[in-house]
């Protein structure tokens, strides 16, 4: 964020908690959150930063997102399974533009 600070580029961030979210409570990894940074203009993300349970599963996700210049809306579109952690990275995504739906 501080580069992008730095270049003068407006961007939106989304971050969502593992706490809010089902699996991770029933898990008892209430820890961490992931969040998104897109650019704000076009929604592309431009950053992912997952801190908690199963982050090594989830970044592949991230990776695939920011190699196809994927946006927020993309992710957030993308079904993804109840009750999972990678619902967490859905909200995220919503909540980059105003649209999380449990937190």
């Amino acid at each position: 964020e501080q580069d992008l600070k730095a270049a003068g580029i407006q961007y939106n961030v989304g971050k969502f908690p593992f706490a809010a979210d089902s699996r991770a409570k029933t898990n008892l990894d209430n820890e961490g959150f992931v969040k998104f940074i897109s650019e704000k203009e076009t929604d592309r993300i431009l950053g992912v930063h997952i801190i908690g349970p199963n982050a090594g599963e989830m970044i592949s996700e991230a990776v695939l997102a920011l190699e196809y210049g994927a946006s927020s809306e993309d992710i957030a579109r993308t079904t993804h399974a109840h009750s999972t952690l990678s619902e967490v990275f859905k909200e995220a995504a919503m909540s980059a533009y105003g649209k999380a739906i449990h937190f």
